[in-house]
């Protein structure tokens, strides 16, 4: 189910002229939470990762070398004002608030919010987590968690400072769901078939975008490289390749 969304995210990103752009094989300081797979984690000690594989097409293209920076996602934006790292990808939705603080390059993906939650419970409804029947979990500072408040109430959201930590809390059922992006949940869904399962879909659709500092040169750069891997297929490929049909 997923991969119908999958199959239809570049179509669905905006477009915009191309245009030649070189770093001259600058180093990019890239901060991320490394804990977010598909997106980004950290395996034998590499960061990998779609994200991981974007940037680095995109800067096969404008010849820049990325240099990814394990960070904590509460205060992350904060460490890029501060000039800790150049830019941020880190599966970050693109919001007004953020935008307010930083600049955000083109949409590269588009992802819709589900509920993770065990298999046993499969067929329960966000009514049962509305009701106060079941207790939802997220990351805090996230836009998952803006919205699992929404729906369910403060008092009824755990907030765990990443991810993992909460699908733990689930495995344990310290909590019986987790409000996650939908192409994480297909991540952690595959790594514990038969225990896990996304049981609620289609919350909401955000677009992700690649973080900057408010000015800097590098957004432009950046989105013409992103301009050149969507014009290309790259992007679609990608995509496939790190959720299958």
């Amino acid at each position: 189910m997923y991969m119908k969304l999958a199959g239809a995210l570049c179509a669905a990103v905006l477009a915009f002229p191309v245009h030649a752009a070189d770093l001259s094989n600058q180093v990019i300081n890239i901060g991320s939470d490394t804990t977010y797979p598909p997106h980004e984690f950290i395996e034998d000690g590499v960061v990998k990762g779609f994200d991981v594989d974007v940037v680095a097409e995109i800067c096969a293209r404008i010849k820049c070398q990325p240099n990814w920076i394990t960070t904590a996602w509460d205060g992350i934006f904060g460490k890029l004002q501060a000039g800790e790292f150049d830019m941020v990808v880190s599966g970050v939705t693109i919001t007004e608030e953020r935008d307010k603080i930083v600049d955000f390059s083109e949409p590269y993906i588009i992802v819709q919010q589900g509920v993770l939650m065990r298999v046993a419970d499969q067929g329960k409804t966000i009514d049962d987590f509305k009701s106060g029947a079941m207790r939802l979990a997220s990351q805090t500072g996230t836009t998952n968690a803006t919205l699992g408040e929404e729906l369910v109430g403060r008092d009824n959201l755990a907030l765990f400072d990443a991810f993992n930590n909460a699908v733990v809390a689930l495995q344990n059922g310290d909590v019986d769901g987790v409000i996650i992006d939908s192409t994480s949940a297909a991540a952690y869904e595959q790594e514990f078939a038969g225990e896990l399962t996304v049981g609620i879909t289609g919350l909401s659709s955000d677009p992700l975008g690649l973080v900057f500092q408010e000015g800097s040169q590098l957004q432009d750069a950046f989105n013409v490289g992103l301009a050149e891997i969507k014009a290309d297929g790259t992007l679609d490929k990608l995509v496939l390749k790190w959720w299958p049909k």
